[in-house]
């Protein structure tokens, strides 16, 4: 699945796929025909109130055969009453909608030009139990599992703070390097966590907004970002009271 969506450009982080299983390990489909994948969905369950949806794809020539379609109402049944949360691309906008999803709002990638002075150096995130209370905090959304996993170091993926109430995670991706969740007070704490976690990164580095909160954008404008990508975020259910003044970006917009 991870492969495909490579292919398709959506450049998913080298360690991103044991984070994806461990967050909920039955919430990934596959379409078979001849015994071949040929489509796969993911609907990842987030404790009892959320699901998130992502990695929907079907392979070029079996696209228009009902193959997606099928296989995305037996993956919603996943979710059960929970709230669905997808990032989908404009051209699909109208689908989703036709299966009761609301749009909520954006998700706009920029990568950054964090050419300019050092920073200090930033601290390792060493209580996961604070920090992913942190996350539910802000997002209103109990995904410990999933946090857990993505705040564990490995060799591409590491996360940083200024404190209790800060958090970065930055993960080399096949190209450059991607930046979620960001997790900040302020506009300059924030800039502060990305120039230190980018100290790390190798190659560009891109940033995830939520379109929800202004700061956001005033500082992927201060960091010189372009826009590369946008998503509309949507909804089926009653969505979370996410505290978007705090958050600078979301984690992935692959998995939520």
């Amino acid at each position: 699945m991870l492969e495909w969506a490579a292919a398709e450009g959506w450049n998913p982080g080298l360690d991103d796929v044991d984070a994806f299983s461990q967050a909920d390990p039955r919430g990934f489909f596959v379409r078979e025909v001849d015994g071949a994948p040929i489509a796969a969905i993911s609907v990842v369950n987030h404790g009892d109130d959320l699901a998130f949806l992502g990695l929907y794809l079907c392979q070029p020539e079996f696209r228009g055969q009902g193959h997606g379609y099928a296989l995305w109402h037996h993956a919603l049944a996943h979710a059960g009453g929970r709230t669905i949360g997808l990032d989908g691309v404009p051209a699909q906008e109208a689908n989703y909608a036709r299966s009761g999803f609301q749009r909520t709002g954006a998700s706009i990638r920029y990568m950054l030009d964090l050419s300019g002075p050092p920073v200090a150096a930033l601290d390792p995130v060493v209580d996961l139990g604070a920090a992913i209370a942190l996350d539910r905090a802000v997002n209103c959304a109990d995904r410990e599992p999933f946090m857990k996993a993505w705040l564990t170091d490995t060799p591409t993926r590491r996360s940083f703070s200024l404190g209790r109430e800060t958090l970065i995670t930055l993960r080399q991706c096949r190209e450059g390097a991607k930046i979620g969740p960001l997790i900040a007070s302020n506009l300059d704490d924030a800039e502060v966590l990305v120039r230190g976690a980018a100290a790390h990164a190798t190659g560009p580095v891109f940033l995830d907004i939520p379109d929800a909160n202004p700061a956001a954008a005033a500082l992927a404008a201060r960091l010189g970002g372009v826009e590369t990508f946008r998503t509309a975020r949507m909804y089926r259910g009653t969505p979370p009271a996410t505290n978007h003044t705090r958050l600078f970006g979301i984690a992935t917009m692959e998995l939520g």
